[in-house]
């Protein structure tokens, strides 16, 4: 008797895994937070459509001969039914955004502003019923203190104008179409592939260069700070939650002072450098303290 209820426990199981295997279309597939979660998706077994502008990076990734790759240019779309030529998808993680990590130029909203919103809405408009975005904290705008989803955002650059802005479009237009949209505030993310320019991978330069110090601000912002794999199994989890709609942080919920986590990164690697705090001034597009409220998403998604 217990061995037939283990097996139709098991058959249970593989049914239920079997129903949730979703054929997913991921852009910026090979990008930072991209190359993460590629690998996550085939593991769950879900039927990946990796897009980029050329397949030259993509080659040289362990993942690329499980997906389906497709040379696409988001900004520019083929004139035809995108949603067939992109292969049907049942899910979308749109990832890319070009010009990042500069915050403060024009062309956000100048250009990817309009581009990314008509290429999601000529998607849904052929039939796409499940839409992922990544924003950012900065659509809070210059507020200190513990961020959740509730707060009005006021962004204060034009990257976060632009990303504030295409969430607005897209509510807008689900009054119009029925698809679920999950908006995605992404706070600080470091790991394998992280832009070189970012304060863990110059630090890392640095020490690996063997230089006797490290030139950084005072260090005393507090900051949310994920590894980019735990925002991969974030994002992964949310959109197997296809009934889910709205805005989630994806945080930590833990502030931690930038010199902090600068001083448990050099001692990780066991190196030896100083640092020369003061060096550059604190940044103007970002208030000094704050940090993300991850309440609403851990209540709401199961992390598997």
């Amino acid at each position: 008797m217990i061995y037939g209820l283990l097996i139709g426990i098991y058959i249970y199981e593989l049914i239920s895994f079997i129903e949730n295997i979703m054929k997913i279309l991921v852009t910026g597939a090979t990008g930072f937070i991209g190359n993460h979660i590629i690998p996550l998706l085939l593991k769950r077994g879900h039927e990946v459509i990796a897009v980029a502008r050329t397949n030259n990076k993509a080659l040289e990734l362990p993942w690329y001969s499980h997906v389906k790759f497709i040379s696409y240019d988001t900004h520019e779309p083929s004139g035809k039914n995108d949603f067939d030529v992109l292969g049907k998808p049942d899910a979308l993680i749109h990832l890319v955004w070009p010009g990042l990590p500069n915050y403060k130029d024009l062309f956000h909203f100048e250009n990817n502003l309009i581009a990314d919103y008509q290429f999601i809405k000529k998607l849904v408009s052929q039939g796409l019923k499940q839409v992922l975005v990544t924003g950012t904290c900065f659509e809070y705008g210059m507020v200190n203190g513990c961020l959740n989803e509730s707060l009005p955002s006021s962004p204060d650059n034009p990257y976060a104008l632009a990303k504030d802005t295409l969430r607005k479009f897209l509510q807008s237009l689900q009054q119009e179409t029925f698809f679920t949209l999950q908006w995605v505030r992404l706070f600080y993310m470091y790991g394998e592939g992280q832009n070189p320019g970012s304060l863990l991978a110059q630090l890392e330069i640095a020490i690996d260069r063997g230089d006797a110090s490290f030139n950084m601000s005072g260090g005393e912002q507090l900051r949310d700070y994920l590894p980019v794999e735990s925002v991969a199994q974030r994002i992964v989890a949310l959109i197997e939650h296809e009934s889910l709609n709205g805005i989630y942080n994806c945080c930590s919920g833990e502030p931690i002072s930038v010199r902090k986590l600068v001083e448990e990164y050099i001692r990780m690697k066991k190196a030896d450098i100083t640092l020369n705090l003061g060096f550059y001034p604190y940044p103007d597009f970002e208030p000094m303290a704050f940090w993300g409220d991850a309440t609403k998403y851990n209540s709401e998604v199961n992390l598997r």
